[in-house]
């Protein structure tokens, strides 16, 4: 899956989580792309089986899409932690760069990471 991908499904989790209920236009409002931008994006997940969209509109993960948002969400998190601890840089900062690398990170490395943060958790 592309970044962009991973990005919506991310999207889409943390709006369900919140709201209960997603649609298009909550991820587009929430990621600042035009409608067009985030109904073509949902027909790529929906064909390559990680979200449903019901008749009302609404978007659900499949146990696939569930899994790999999880996982987006579980780097994300983590590496904000990571750069807040050992960087020293704010939290809007963080979560900007974290957005970044978590397409991009290897497994081996990010499983260093929540090695790091286990072992220092107290200092979080």
């Amino acid at each position: 899956m592309q970044e962009s991908g991973e990005d919506y499904i991310e999207t889409i989790y943390l709006l369900k989580k919140k709201r209960g209920y997603v649609r298009s236009i909550d991820v587009a409002n929430e990621l600042g792309f035009s409608r067009p931008s985030v109904s073509r994006a949902v027909g790529i997940l929906k064909d390559d089986g990680f979200l449903t969209v019901s008749s009302d509109g609404a978007l659900e993960l499949t146990e696939e899409g569930l899994k790999k948002a999880k996982s987006v969400y579980d780097r994300h998190k983590n590496l904000t932690k990571f750069l807040m601890l050992t960087a020293g840089v704010g939290e809007d900062i963080a979560e900007n760069d974290a957005c970044r690398i978590e397409h991009i990170i290897s497994p081996e490395t990010f499983k260093g990471i929540k090695k790091y943060l286990k072992e220092h958790k107290d200092e979080l």
